[in-house]
């Protein structure tokens, strides 16, 4: 639970960032594509920029894309079926103040300077909202389309993060696995504040004292609310062991919103389905542990999207809103 040493601040990096994450306060988010399609792995993508648009007009503080390569039946997910980082452009030239967001990157299936240049591009395009979250991945059948081990995927992981914090650095120099920088050449543009925020998902296959000390922020994933509260107490324990200041943790959670107000909550894929005031004590309680955002997905959602986007944001953004 939290502690009066939860009250530290958290790091002022950019827009984005700042947007969602305020200590002991929790926002809500969106996970696109912004439909149903619990019966299909691939969205239809009908309707995704208004609903984009939507999202940021009803007060909804981040939208959240995934990065998919390939579409593997046996993940089932197809997510917004576009590249990530051309689909944040996309977005960032359709809205004005929302949070764009990834969850997560996949490093070892990528070039870091693409990386880098990419995430600096759509930074500085969306005038510093974005948020990028970080993996190394859970899909075996990608590594080897792409001439890449799956077993040794955490190193990987480790040298193309601090890649990429090299080059928010003018002319940088360093010696990683993925190349050489003595120097002499530089990445344009730079991050909007000088720093693209990184926030790692789950283990990333790394040390819990590594991640606490490498990464902006923590995603995890939606468990019940003892076991979440353990897990982030020892995240934020090894914050403070370490004397770094405190940092956000994020949580994804899957919902289906029953027309009753009062439903009872039934488990689906990651989340339930409820009415809104079991899902508004919920997210008190993610708020009472030390859950910053959360990005809801509503690929299971069995209401018009468009209603229950409404129904939401009238009933949930007046308290959980940052």
């Amino acid at each position: 639970m939290l502690t009066p040493t939860d009250r530290r601040p958290f790091p002022t990096l950019n827009q984005g960032y700042n947007a969602i994450f305020r200590p002991r306060e929790l926002s809500l988010g969106l996970v696109v594509p912004i439909e149903r399609y619990s019966h299909s792995a691939v969205p239809s993508m009908a309707r995704a920029l208004d609903r984009a648009k939507l999202a940021e007009r009803l007060g909804f503080k981040a939208l959240w894309l995934r990065d998919v390569p390939f579409n593997v039946p046996s993940f089932g997910d197809a997510g917004q079926i576009y590249d990530p980082f051309v689909y944040l452009g996309y977005l960032a030239a359709a809205t004005e103040s929302i949070t764009l967001g990834v969850a997560s990157i996949v490093l070892p299936l990528r070039h870091p300077a693409h990386v880098a240049k990419a995430a600096a591009s759509v930074d500085q395009l969306s005038g510093g909202r974005l948020v990028l979250g970080v993996a190394s991945g859970d899909r075996p059948d990608e590594y080897p389309a792409l001439g890449m081990g799956f077993e040794d995927r955490g190193a990987r992981f480790r040298d193309s993060f601090e890649y990429i914090r090299a080059m928010g650095e003018s002319y940088p120099s360093g010696a990683f696995d993925h190349g050489s920088l003595g120097g002499r050449i530089d990445m344009l543009p730079k991050p909007v504040a000088g720093h693209i925020p990184m926030l790692i998902t789950g283990g990333s296959q790394q040390s819990p004292e590594w991640i606490a000390s490498h990464g902006d922020g923590w995603m995890t994933y939606p468990r019940g609310a003892a076991a979440q509260a353990s897990i982030i107490d020892a995240y934020r324990g090894n914050l403070a062991a370490q004397g770094d200041t405190d940092r956000p943790v994020m949580q994804s959670l899957y919902v289906d919103l029953d027309p009753d107000d009062d439903a009872v909550p039934r488990p689906i894929h990651l989340g339930f389905r409820s009415g809104v005031n079991h899902l508004r004590r919920y997210l008190r309680e993610l708020q009472d542990i030390g859950v910053n955002h959360v990005a809801l997905n509503l690929r299971l959602n069995e209401a018009d999207t468009e209603d229950t986007l409404a129904r939401m944001a009238e009933t949930l953004l007046p308290e959980f809103h940052s």
